[in-house]
């Protein structure tokens, strides 16, 4: 296993649809090792391989509320989305250090590939539900700020750039802060 380097806004790679995985090899098996390990390195909650450079539908997720809610899914489908919205502050591994409100529905449907192989599906409600939305919005090439309204969009982006030009250890979260890991 390894960490791998996280890409960041605005690397092209993140704008764009990954492609689906056609078997799960061994280097498949690899990539969402390193997903889950690049992940808890940067302690978040969700992953996407195309924020790691790779053009794969590959995620993992770990809402690090429940053990069973650590998962790795391989070209992950939204098959339906269920029960009323809610709006909800998320941050981004590929925006460090900013966060913003997006609405999402409060339910998903979700259908997948195991790490080994096998066909699977899921409903995630709450929290987990949220983490499996944005991070196969990433594999559809849309960013979290995308689903937020243009002016809380404008002002994260704008406090991104600032952020970013910032010396890097600014760029973490300071100890104690009530904010959401990233996804």
């Amino acid at each position: 296993m390894a960490v791998r380097g996280i890409v960041t806004h605005p690397d092209p790679k993140l704008g764009q649809k990954s492609q689906k995985v056609k078997s799960v090899s061994r280097e498949v098996k690899k990539l969402v090792d390193d997903l889950f390990e690049t992940m808890y390195d940067g302690d978040a909650v969700g992953l996407a391989a195309n924020q790691v450079g790779i053009m794969k539908r590959v995620i993992v997720v770990d809402s690090r509320q429940n053990p069973d809610e650590r998962l790795a899914l391989i070209n992950p489908t939204i098959s339906r989305l269920d029960g009323e919205e809610e709006v909800d502050d998320e941050g981004c591994m590929s925006l460090p250090a900013v966060f913003g409100p997006v609405k999402r529905a409060k339910r998903v449907e979700v259908r997948a590939l195991d790490p080994d192989g096998n066909r699977m599906s899921m409903t995630a409600e709450g929290y987990l539900g949220r983490i499996i939305q944005h991070e196969v919005d990433h594999l559809d090439g849309i960013l979290f700020f995308e689903r937020m309204d243009v002016v809380s969009a404008e002002r994260l982006l704008r406090e991104y750039e600032e952020k970013s030009r910032e010396p890097v250890a600014s760029m973490s979260r300071p100890t104690g802060e009530k904010r959401p890991p990233g996804m």
